[in-house]
């Protein structure tokens, strides 16, 4: 990552999607979507073992969206494609792992919303907060135990800025503009699945 700023990146495309959301025909592009959340799986790599599992699970959905990309133009067309075939809730399904990458960026927005607001050096708070409020109601205990125990591994704020190339300023405005972004794709994604009652808790 020398020299590089991830975190303007993600803000920049993430900023794109809203734009998307927002605008007339409220379309969000598969390939687009997919190419912004791979920007965000870098930031699993940092949190170190405690998010080793959501790095691993998250990079190889956002990979399988973004094959489907060649065939699929928008998120509303690939689930309209996994209701007409049945297989929504089936593993592997294009569809499962829109809402597994939903939740990776979500736990992302948790994260950074805590950064903000927490003082101190430690990640330990904001990263357990964010774990709690969108993984661990999906995880069994197994995973929830390993997850705790690699909490006391997680870099220091410090450290975390260190590898994205900012400082504590410039990193909490680029946090800020993703959380501001992510939030409306968020949602526009829970209503692709609950308009089809399709439900987002599974």
């Amino acid at each position: 990552m020398a020299n590089e700023k991830p975190l303007r990146k993600i803000a920049e495309a993430f900023e794109e999607l809203e734009a998307a959301v927002n605008s007339q025909t409220g379309e969000v592009e598969v390939a687009r979507f997919s190419q912004a959340c791979s920007l965000v799986s870098p930031l699993f790599g940092c949190l170190g073992i405690a998010f080793k599992f959501a790095e691993m699970d998250y990079v190889a959905k956002v990979r399988d969206l973004g094959e489907a990309s060649k065939s699929i133009s928008t998120l509303h067309v690939l689930l309209e494609k996994d209701v007409e075939a049945g297989c929504v809730r089936k593993a592997g399904s294009h569809s499962r792992n829109l809402l597994r990458v939903k939740r990776g960026i979500d736990m992302v927005k948790v994260l950074f919303e805590q950064i903000i607001v927490t003082k101190g050096n430690s990640l330990k708070d904001p990263a357990s907060k964010a774990y709690q409020q969108v993984f661990a109601p999906h995880h069994g205990w197994v995973i929830r135990k390993a997850v705790a125990a690699g909490m006391y591994a997680l870099p220091t704020k410090e450290q975390l800025l260190n590898k994205l190339n900012e400082d504590e300023t410039s990193a909490k405005a680029q946090m800020q503009n993703y959380v501001a972004a992510s939030a409306p794709l968020i949602l526009y994604i829970d209503k692709l699945f609950q308009t089809r009652n399709l439900g987002v808790d599974w």
